[in-house]
């Protein structure tokens, strides 16, 4: 019996009805709110030493842990709403925002906020689950737009993040970030568990603890070298010493995961052409987005004086930004019908290339406000085309008892992507320097090269999506 027949249980719970369009705009609301996470203490990062009474190396944890405990968590629980429920892990995500949120709002010492971010962190698994509830009970004429703007809300969140919590954190005291937050946790999951219905798929098998393990391991030896290379030395024996032991770690858990009958994730089905580079295209456009996350804000409030900056606040820079979040949410629909018409395939192509062509654009023009935001839209347009033809390639490859640990694997692939970035275009923006009083600033040039390997990536993006087979479609579960 092949992968794609593998037993699929219905659950005992009887199936609650909902009207499609409250679904989609539950479980999209619930998307939104949990990236969200990912930038809501951007603009408190200066003050972060002095808020926790500790230094800059260790306040930048606070970013950190939301990122490992996102790579972590996701596939693990894509792979436990599989099994359990994908509504019942849904909430439990939100649980897990709700509590960390508390938690972060509660105290002003580094472990609390350390812990309270992880937990909001564990909680960015509920976009793939969300996808994943939503491929087992729409009607098949609206998965594919559903699918679309639930993707799609992985860059809204991140790009409205930043004007909300500025505003928040210049009017009120930082501790309301989280309070907010736990807010917005608490609202998302009450309309989850009074409108959403518990998926009828499920797949009954044992919880793989030592694949979940080793993952575990692997993702935090390798997303840890990624995100502190540049300030603990690359050639350093401990950034040598974490890749190392990532390496490691990914080969015998690979070999176990091969060996077990119910795997955290099953690498025969990542391993088939579709779904590896769908995963490796996924790679390349969340490297190629956070590009746009990293630079563009700092160009928008550098000095006047740096002689490519425009000197704005945060909360006007971030005010600036936010239309490509809507840009997102816009295409989404979009991309729905071009895969419909021209299948996903093509959409991550075009989407990659428009990616590519707004960081051209940010090369050749990046002398005003406007300007600025133009690059920033196209880019974000390319980004909700490519983001929302993933999930239908993904799905279309696997069978329908493992759509959550797939999406789950997926959105790890984007997020290896974004923290690659992250560390690269950091190095560059680092060692490309000006000295503008006491402050060392990134110059133009270094603008342009972050801009070219952002570029770069859209390109690896379009290159690896061509290699995508589009055989016969395989969704029989």
């Amino acid at each position: 019996m092949s992968v794609l027949d593998a037993d699929v249980t219905p659950a005992t719970q009887k199936t609650r009805r909902i009207a499609p369009g409250a679904l989609i705009a539950v479980l999209s609301t619930v998307g939104v709110v949990v990236s969200l996470m990912q930038t809501l203490v951007i603009p408190i990062i200066p003050s972060l030493p002095s808020l926790l009474n500790t230094s800059a190396s260790n306040a930048s944890w606070v970013v950190t842990a939301t990122l490992l405990a996102s790579a972590v968590f996701t596939p693990i629980s894509g792979r436990l709403g599989d099994m359990f429920g994908k509504r019942r892990m849904l909430v439990i995500s939100l649980g897990f925002m709700i509590v960390g949120s508390v938690i972060a709002a509660s105290f002003s010492s580094l472990i609390p906020e350390l812990i309270g971010r992880s937990l909001q962190g564990a909680a960015f698994g509920a976009i793939p689950l969300g996808i994943s509830i939503m491929r087992d009970e729409l009607p098949t004429e609206r998965v594919g737009s559903a699918m679309a703007v639930m993707s799609a809300t992985l860059g809204v969140g991140g790009a409205i993040g930043m004007p909300f919590a500025a505003v928040i954190a210049q009017n009120a005291d930082w501790h309301m970030l989280f309070w907010t937050a736990a807010g917005m946790g608490l609202i998302c999951a009450t309309l989850v568990f009074i409108f959403v219905p518990e998926s009828p798929v499920r797949t009954p098998s044992r919880f793989d603890f030592g694949g979940a393990i080793g993952l575990a391991i692997a993702l935090l030896s390798l997303l840890i070298g990624i995100t502190k290379g540049a300030d603990w030395g690359w050639g350093s024996s401990s950034i040598l010493g974490l890749f190392g032991l990532s390496l490691v770690t990914f080969l015998a858990w690979g070999a176990y995961e091969l060996r077990q009958k119910s795997p955290l994730i099953d690498l025969r089905v990542s391993a088939r052409p579709r779904v590896l580079f769908t995963n490796l295209a996924s790679i390349a456009v969340g490297f190629a987005l956070y590009g746009m996350s990293l630079t563009f804000p700092q160009l928008l409030m550098a000095p006047k004086a740096t002689g490519y900056g425009f000197g704005l606040s945060m909360v006007v820079a971030g005010l600036a930004m936010a239309p490509t979040g809507l840009v997102m949410m816009l295409l989404s629909p979009m991309s729905a019908k071009l895969s419909a018409r021209k299948g996903p395939k093509v959409t991550l192509a075009l989407g990659s290339a428009v990616i590519a062509i707004g960081y051209l654009v940010a090369v050749v023009l990046m002398d005003s406000v406007w300007q600025i935001m133009l690059s920033a839209i196209i880019v974000a347009g390319g980004v909700g085309l490519a983001y929302a033809a993933m999930p239908a390639l993904i799905m279309g490859a696997v069978p329908l008892s493992e759509t959550g640990a797939a999406n789950g694997l997926n959105s790890l692939m984007r997020s290896i992507g974004t923290s690659t970035s992250s560390a690269v275009m950091g190095v560059v923006l680092a060692h490309m320097t000006m000295q503008l009083g006491t402050h060392m600033l990134p110059t133009r040039e270094a603008f342009h090269t972050a801009f070219f390997i952002a570029m770069a990536g859209a390109i690896a993006a379009i290159a690896f999506t061509a290699c995508i087979p589009m055989g016969k479609k395989q969704t029989q579960g």
